[in-house]
Formats: structure tokens, sequence, C-alpha cells
């Protein structure tokens, strides 16, 4: 079988073949090519809106132009291929946009207004879109992992560091962190989201065109100058978005935000996700994921696919915030390359932390907690696990260096002869008069586990 070349009949570009971590997801649907370019509309018809609000242009010609924003009578794969002669797919749309309009109107589109201050307040939209299905998604794990952590308040399993069994936790404790984690991603999103800003500069920044327009018939007042700052305001308004203090083309400050606020995210997720993956593990099996993914060559397998899935958009959104951090620096009042590395990073870091928070909300309600295997973990160094404890609690009876040399001859013991810490402890004729079971007992030694879970999941 032959393949088909590249060209009209080839599948849409953004569809997501090699990222199913993102595709499907309601992420996608707001970050695609469609998306993008419905926000780019609303960003033009906003535009002469927010002129004729301030009599700088026909009411007719909002409507005109807004109508014929909303048509969807526009060909993205054209765009996409027309915007190569001028970098940027703005040039193309106006185009597209003032014929749509009709000859009446059509000078009122984008009149005042450069490339860069349509795609900067369209990825503020798309961005604004995407962050209210992430914040939803984040709503959704955080509810389900406050489940788990009340649910599982006492349930005592190994604590873990450098991958050897170190001293006690609980169950719950681990899922009260990951929902700090959660909430903190969540409150640094939901700062952003409320501060993203429209932009709005003209060609240099300074809003030298707009000072210029005349008022129309029936509004403004003519010979009055032009209040750019209530044009700006206007616009904002007209968009949902925040009015900005300054244009911001060369002031990257919005797009570092979002940039680091998502890189958190998709890390804070990246935390549950590789705690699952190890707690999934057949030698451990303490967790499962609800429904695992199958494997094309092993029937018996049920792989942890929403971990395995959150935990590469972890990899990957670091250096896509790299790179938007590393477009700061961008010279004069408008960078040549600069701005333009910034559109595929920030889109996909969209995506990947809206793909990684639909995964972790299907992850987190369908996650199965094996209590009965993280008890018989507890006993896997048969009673090692507490050697801590003991060796504050056999100190005052014997003193702090015969209690030391003591455990050492006795974990030696332990693990050459696979008896229990108890029994062997028990053979000191000086210990006689200890609960030594007790004392060995792992389950009793979780410190203020349940109490800490109890004050994280106080917060709100």
């Amino acid at each position: 079988m032959t393949s088909s070349p590249a060209g009209r009949d080839a599948p849409p570009a953004d569809a997501g073949l090699l990222a199913p971590g993102w595709t499907g997801s309601p992420a996608a649907a707001a970050t695609g090519d469609g998306a993008y370019l419905r926000a780019l509309l609303d960003a033009e018809a906003a535009l002469t809106r927010a002129q004729a609000a301030l009599g700088l242009a026909p009411a007719e010609a909002a409507t005109a132009v807004t109508g014929a924003a909303r048509s969807g009578a526009f060909d993205v794969r054209s765009l996409a291929e027309r915007a190569r002669g001028g970098g940027n797919p703005v040039i193309p749309l106006v185009a597209d946009l003032t014929e749509a309009v009709g000859a009446t109107y059509g000078p009122y589109v984008h009149r005042g207004a450069t490339s860069q201050d349509i795609l900067d307040t369209a990825t503020m939209l798309v961005a604004a879109r995407t962050l209210d299905l992430v914040l939803a998604d984040l709503a959704g794990t955080e509810s389900a992992l406050a489940g788990l952590a009340a649910a599982h308040r006492d349930t005592a399993m190994p604590g873990r560091t450098l991958t050897q069994h170190a001293v006690p936790t609980t169950f719950g404790l681990k899922a009260a962190g990951w929902r700090s984690l959660v909430l903190d991603a969540r409150d640094r999103l939901a700062v952003v989201r409320a501060g993203l800003p429209a932009q709005l500069g003209g060609a240099g920044g300074t809003l030298a065109a707009f000072t210029i327009f005349a008022p129309v018939t029936g509004g403004g007042t003519p010979g009055a100058p032009v209040d750019t700052h209530a044009l700006v305001a206007a616009y904002a308004r007209e968009l949902g978005l925040r009015e900005p203090e300054l244009p911001w083309h060369t002031l990257r400050t919005p797009i570092a935000d979002l940039a680091g606020s998502l890189a958190f995210a998709a890390g804070a997720l990246g935390k549950i996700a590789v705690d699952v993956l190890t707690l999934a593990r057949t030698e451990i099996a303490e967790v499962a994921e609800g429904s695992g993914g199958g494997s094309s060559a092993m029937p018996h397998k049920a792989n942890p696919v929403r971990s395995t899935l959150i935990a590469a958009a972890a990899r990957r959104a670091p250096q896509l915030a790299a790179t938007l951090y590393t477009a700061m620096a961008a010279e004069d009042e408008r960078p040549a390359g600069a701005w333009h590395a910034e559109w595929e990073p920030l889109r996909d870091l969209l995506r990947l932390v809206g793909g990684a928070a639909r995964d972790a909300r299907e992850l987190t309600r369908g996650l199965r907690v094996d209590a009965n295997a993280m008890r018989r973990h507890l006993g896997l160094t048969h009673g090692l696990i507490v050697s801590e404890r003991l060796a504050a609690e056999l100190a005052p009876v014997l003193g702090r260096a015969r209690a030391k040399d003591l455990l050492t001859r006795t974990a030696a013991r332990v693990h050459a002869e696979g008896r229990p810490l108890a029994d062997l402890l028990a053979e000191e004729p000086d210990l006689k008069d200890l609960d030594l079971a007790d004392l060995t007992d792992p389950a009793r030694y979780t410190g203020s586990a349940t109490d800490l879970t109890d004050r994280a999941l106080e917060r709100r």
C-alpha cells in the first residue's frame, strides 16, 4: 500500500495522531486551528465595536464586522498557507474579513491596529477559554483526591526514600499531598486567568493611529482628541479580558506568567502520575488505575496509561516554558523571531496541560487502593521499618550507644535469619518489660500523618 501525498486531502495537521495525551480533550478543541481563528475574528470584531462605542466608527460598521466575523466563511488552510507571505495569519485574515464585510464598512476592519495586537489578543482569548476548562478538570481532580485522603487517612503504608522503605506513612497523607499540589496549580492558574490582558498599541505601541480618528456622525465631539485610554478599556471589556497598563508587544509578562503557571501545573500533576506509576508496578500493586490500557502483544497487561500520559506532559512542559521565557528578550518595539517563536510552544503547553488535567481527573476518580497490599508491605523488613522509633525508645533503657549497637547487630540478624525484629529483641533480658509487639508495629508509627491529612483537607 502506497502512502498518499500530503495535500488538501491529508488529515488536518493538528489532529493529534501522535498526541494521545491531549487528543479528544476539551483543551484540544479550545486550542485547535478553528478555535484560534474564532479568537482572531472575535478580536477584530471587538475592536470595531469598541470604536463604535466611542463614536469613532458607525454602529452599522460594528454590526457588519461582527456579523461577517461570525459567519464562519473563512478557510483555515488558505489562511495558513498565505500567512507565509507576511509571517503571520492576521494579514490574510484582515483581507478576507474586509472583503466579507463589503465596501461600505470594510475600511473599519482592523482600523488602527497592527497584526500583533490581534494575534496577541486572540492568544489571550484562547488561553482564557482553555484555562477555564483546565480549572474545571483540576476541581474534579481535587475533589477526588479529597475523597481518597479522607477515606485512607489511617491507611498505613511504607514511606519510601531513595527507592527504599524508610518509615511508615499513610496513603491519606500521600493523597492529601497530591491534592495540595493540585490546589497550588489551581491558584496559580486562576490568578493568571484573571489577569490575561487584551493587546492594543498600534504599529509601534504608541496608539498613534487611533489618536487621529475623527468622530463619526452621531457620536463623539468634533475636534476633540481621541481618548485612547477609554478605547483600550472598551476593547478589553468587549473581550472579557483585563485592560493592560501598557501595550505589551515586547513586554511579555503575560506570556511568561502563563508559561510558568502551566509548567507548574504539569509538574504538579506529574508528581501524582509518577507516584501512581511506582505504586502500580506488578511487584508493588498498592494502587491501580481504574481502567488500564491494553498491550498490542501481551493480553494480560493493564497498563497505567493515564499516569503515563500525564508523566509525559510533565517532562515536556518545562522545555516549552523555557522557550517562552527566552522569547522575553524581545528587541525594539516588535521583535523579529522572538514573538513568532512563542506561538507553537504556548499552544503546545495549553494542550499538554489541558490533556493532563483531563487525564488526572479520570485517574483520580477511578484510582483503586489496595490497603491490604500496603499493610503486607509494611512487614517486608520484618519490623526494621520502625528502627527509628526503636532507637529513640531503647536509648533511655540501654543508653544511646548500647541501643545503637544492639539495633545494628539485630538488624543484621533479621536480614540473615529472616526472623521478626520483635522476636530477636525479646531475647534481650533488659527489654523484657517492653511491649515489643507494639513498638515494632509499623501501623503505630505514622507520626502526625492523620493530623496533617486533616489539616490539609481544611484548605479550600
